[in-house]
C-alpha cells in the first residue's frame, strides 16, 4: 500500500497545517519511508532534516529528474547525501523511465511479509479517497498544468454538483482562487483557458469513471479560502486535522 503525502513546506494557513500534519501522521504508521528530492535543484538543509526526522524508520531517498541534469552536476548532489543514514539512494527519471524497476524492487525487498488477512485493505481496493475527491484533484491538476507560472498552487476545486446515471455523469465544479487578478487568467481570453482545463479534465475523469460526463466549470474568488475551515472540509480535507 502506497501512502502518497503532500510535499513538506512552510505555510501560514490552515490548509498548510493540514498538509504538513498529514505527512507526519502518514510517516508514523508505515513500514518504509520514501523521501523524494528534486534532482534539478540544489538540496537544502531542510531536505536533510526531513530525512533525519524519520531516522527511526527505514528510509529510501529517491532523486528525481535526472534527465534534466548532467552527471557532472548530479554527482556532487548525490555525494552530499552519503552523510544520511538510509537504506538506499536511487536517482531516477520518470520521463525516461530510468531506474523505475529498481525503485519498486528495493521497496519490496525492504517491506515485511504478512498474510492477506493482516492487510488493512481489500485486494481490489484502488484508493481510500472518493471518486469526487479524485475528480476534483484531476481538475486542479489540469489547472496547474495550464498555468504553471501564472497561477500559484493556491488553487482549490470544490465539486458543487454530481448527478450520476447509468452511463452518464453531470459534474459542476468551482475552481477557487484567492486573488481577483487570477480569475481572468484562469478563464482566459473568451473562455479559452477554462475550456482547455475542462477538456483535459473531462478525458481523465471519463477514463476514471468509465462513463461519459458533462463537466461545467466556474472560477470563484474567495480571499483567504485556505483558512476557511468549513470550505476546506467541503473540498475534502479532514476538519479535525485542520482545527487541531
Amino acid at each position: 500500500v502506497f501512502v502518497d503525502t503532500p510535499g513538506v513546506f512552510e505555510g501560514r494557513d490552515k490548509l498548510s497545517d493540514y498538509m504538513n500534519k498529514s505527512v507526519t501522521q502518514a510517516s508514523s504508521d508505515v513500514d518504509l519511508v520514501v523521501v523524494m528530492f528534486d534532482g534539478s535543484r540544489d538540496f537544502t538543509q531542510k531536505d536533510f532534516e526531513l530525512v533525519k526526522r524519520n531516522a527511526d524508520k527505514n528510509v529510501i531517498i529517491l532523486v528525481s529528474k535526472t534527465d534534466l541534469v548532467t552527471f557532472e552536476k548530479m554527482y556532487p548532489k548525490l555525494a552530499s547525501l552519503n552523510e544520511l543514514k538510509v537504506l538506499d539512494i536511487i536517482p531516477f527519471s520518470s520521463v525516461k523511465r530510468t531506474n523505475l524497476d529498481k525503485v519498486l524492487e528495493i521497496i519490496k525487498n525492504n517491506l515485511p511479509e504478512s498474510s492477506p488477512e493482516q492487510c488493512l485493505f481489500d485486494r481490489d481496493d484502488y484508493t481510500d479517497k472518493s471518486v469526487k475527491f479524485i475528480a476534483a484533484e484531476i481538475i486542479r491538476e489540469k489547472t496547474l498544468w495550464c498555468y504553471e507560472e501564472e497561477v500559484p498552487h493556491g488553487v482549490g476545486v470544490h465539486i458543487v454538483e454530481w448527478v450520476e446515471e447509468e452511463n452518464f455523469v453531470q459534474i459542476s465544479a468551482d475552481i477557487i482562487c484567492d486573488k481577483q487578478s487570477h480569475k481572468p487568467i484562469i478563464i482566459g481570453k473568451k473562455g479559452t483557458g477554462l475550456k482547455k482545463i475542462g477538456t483535459l479534465a473531462r478525458k481523465d475523469i471519463e477514463r476514471l469513471l468509465q462513463k461519459k460526463i458533462n463537466l461545467t466549470l466556474w472560477v470563484k474568488v474567495k480571499e483567504d479560502w485556505k483558512n476557511n475551515t468549513a470550505l476546506l472540509n467541503e473540498i475534502g480535507y479532514n476538519r479535525y486535522d485542520i482545527e487541531n
